[in-house]
């Protein structure tokens, strides 16, 4: 009863939502379809979507994107992260550059990108990376600097060399923050794909709904949208799972 209870409790605001989506639109018709389709409009959309392959091909080449603009931020990320975590200088020789990059919008870099890799998936991948990289090192220095200073300490006195000590006792112990960063990467990410689909690609669900939007086909863009929903809560729940398999 209770692990029933548990899985409905979190349905009660999207029932409560489509409820007055249903009631709004498709019985009292207080708004006309091309500014919000009703339910059946939208569902119409995503059977044509689904049966064409769109949708499928569309959500592998955005997935495509955004899972390799993480793993890319992550490489450079966290090692630069740990090691500006562990060193002062380091930090401090680095603090002006990250302090001016890092309120930049990803989104502002979107006319560079197409100008050093034209249209298509290395655009997106780029202002994926460049909304993810921040993040990560961010939550990376910080989990290094949160490590007990005990074991720091401990190891030293057991010999412990400087590289045995960030691989063997720091890097383990910023493993949660770091999780943390990623999950945070992981939804700037999604929507840095989305913005660069748009503009600077010619694939993925951000082109595939400001398609839509063109041709003002809202059920087809409202589609899109809770397809890009329902891939932030898969990446959401992977990523709380790996954070209570960490924490417990």
């Amino acid at each position: 009863m209770k692990l029933k209870k548990n899985i409905l409790f979190p349905l009660i605001i999207p029932v409560i939502i489509i409820v007055i989506w249903i009631i709004g639109t498709a019985i009292l018709k207080l708004v006309p379809t091309y500014v919000v389709p009703d339910p059946l409009t939208v569902i119409s959309s995503a059977e044509e979507l689904i049966f064409s392959g769109l949708l499928f091909k569309d959500t592998v080449d955005t997935l495509f994107k955004v899972i390799l603009g993480l793993v890319l931020a992550a490489i450079v990320a966290i090692p630069c992260g740990i090691l500006l975590g562990w060193s002062e200088k380091l930090e401090e020789l680095s603090k002006i550059v990250v302090g001016i990059l890092r309120p930049i919008p990803p989104v502002a870099w979107i006319p560079f990108s197409i100008l050093w890799f034209g249209i298509g998936t290395a655009p997106a991948i780029f202002i994926i990376f460049m909304g993810s990289v921040f993040p990560i090192l961010i939550y990376t220095i910080d989990g290094v600097k949160r490590t007990d200073k005990v074991l720091i300490e401990a190891g030293e006195t057991l010999g412990a060399s400087n590289f045995q000590t960030l691989t063997k006792i720091i890097f383990p112990a910023a493993i949660p923050t770091i999780v943390s960063g990623l999950k945070v990467a992981v939804g700037i990410g999604l929507m840095c794909t989305v913005s660069a689909e748009m503009i600077a690609s010619d694939s993925g669900l951000g082109h595939l709904i400001i398609n839509a939007s063109n041709l003002f086909d809202t059920g087809a863009t409202v589609v899109g949208m809770i397809t890009i929903g329902l891939i932030g809560l898969v990446f959401d729940f992977i990523f709380r799972k790996a954070e209570d398999k960490i924490f417990w």
